[in-house]
């Protein structure tokens, strides 16, 4: 699919529903795929994707439907950019503004950012720099959060030497602000983090959203009573019972947030537990055409032992078509589905890496046989490439 990415990324002129749902159509006529095997398609929820008259997902529906009236598509909103997408709930932006300001006063000057990194080595500080926060990478403010609170001792002694008097950072309510942000970035990090990487499965995915949820919850129950023990930075400086109220309720606006969110994921979460757990889903919620089939398998001890030592794929291939049919085709479905656009993603990050301005004279094809090389697993034999080549020429 490198070839078909690189087409869709360089898209010239308009990049209506119609255009995008042109170009789809000609890689899969291209690759010699059939319509009637898509299961469903994530976006990251742009209108020109999901509008409903001429966005790219009802074009796509419309197709299916001319081969097969019966099936329905599912759509899904990426996990990892509705995630993001659940921060605005949060009233943290004070916070932010006033860190942005200040790393950007001792950063965006040569002098003062060399000035800084000196006081910090005189008083042999534990971090020897400060970073810049990156509005388009959710990850960078937690992190540049946790320093500005690591360093506001040495940054208030810069900025008084420097005459910018910074009152936020006496406030003692905007100090405990300040240590919230940075508990709940954290936790929002680590979230971020589980859900990146490839070969995770939808559900797995959602499962992670699922128990992240739960802790939002917990968390705020636990901020209404006082007690601060998963919130490290929070506890430092002993919050208020007003601030403690306040705190609890945002946990439970973000955590209102996911849930309104992730909505389209819990329309098909039964199916996705009955297959991620096939042998403890209730039978009464499979879909009819499998419950007889459920039975069987939840019957059979050999098949439980062997779901325990092998993964899901394996399982499911290893179940006869001749015993279990619709139960090997509902598994297809739901091991198919992506959670997120993060595969595509990471190859657009590797197209915009290798086709900079300094290499202007790249071609398309050259892009896809760069964009080949880093998006596989496999290695090239290069011995062996050398070889075959009937002559060297060795530069002077």
């Amino acid at each position: 699919m490198t070839e078909e990415l690189v087409a869709l990324r360089s898209l010239k002129g308009t990049t209506k529903g119609s255009d995008l749902f042109t170009e789809v159509n000609a890689s899969v006529d291209k690759l010699g795929l059939k319509w009637n095997t898509l299961v469903s398609v994530i976006t990251d929820g742009c209108p020109n994707m999901t509008g409903k008259n001429v966005g790219l997902l009802k074009r796509m529906q419309d197709k299916v439907n001319e081969i097969n009236p019966e099936q329905k598509l599912i759509f899904l909103h990426c996990i990892i950019h509705q995630e993001v997408l659940c921060k605005s709930v949060l009233q943290i932006s004070h916070v932010v503004d006033v860190v942005t300001k200040t790393v950007n006063f001792i950063r965006a000057r040569a002098l003062n950012h060399r000035q800084f990194v000196s006081l910090l080595e005189e008083q042999e500080s534990e971090h020897s720099d400060i970073g810049y926060h990156t509005a388009v990478r959710w990850l960078s403010l937690g992190k540049v959060l946790k320093r500005v609170w690591d360093l506001r001792a040495e940054i208030q002694t810069f900025c008084q030497m420097k005459g910018k008097d910074i009152p936020e950072f006496s406030d003692k309510h905007w100090i405990a602000d300040l240590a919230f942000a940075i508990d709940v970035t954290t936790l929002m990090n680590e979230l971020n983090t589980k859900l990146q990487g490839k070969g995770l499965f939808a559900h797995e995915m959602f499962s992670l959203v699922t128990a992240f949820m739960r802790k939002l919850k917990f968390l705020s129950s636990q901020l209404k009573i006082n007690i601060l023990t998963h919130m490290p930075t929070l506890k430092e400086v002993t919050p208020s019972a007003d601030h403690l109220d306040k705190y609890s309720s945002m946990f439970a606006a973000l955590n209102d947030e996911f849930s309104r969110r992730f909505e389209d994921f819990k329309a098909v979460e039964s199916e996705m537990h009955m297959v991620s757990s096939p042998f403890t889903c209730c039978v009464d919620n499979a879909p009819s055409d499998i419950q007889l089939e459920l039975i069987d398998l939840q019957s059979d001890n050999l098949l439980k032992e062997l779901f325990k030592s092998v993964s899901l794929l394996e399982f499911y291939s290893s179940l006869k078509e001749e015993n279990f049919p619709h139960i090997r085709r509902h598994a297809q479905r739901m091991l198919v589905l992506f959670g997120s656009t993060y595969v595509c993603e990471q190859t657009f990050s590797l197209m915009k890496f290798n086709k900079s301005r300094y290499r202007s004279s790249l071609s398309d094809d050259h892009l896809c046989a760069v964009l080949r090389i880093s998006t596989s697993d496999i290695e090239p034999n290069f011995s062996e490439l050398v070889r075959a080549q009937n002559r060297l020429d060795y530069s002077h």
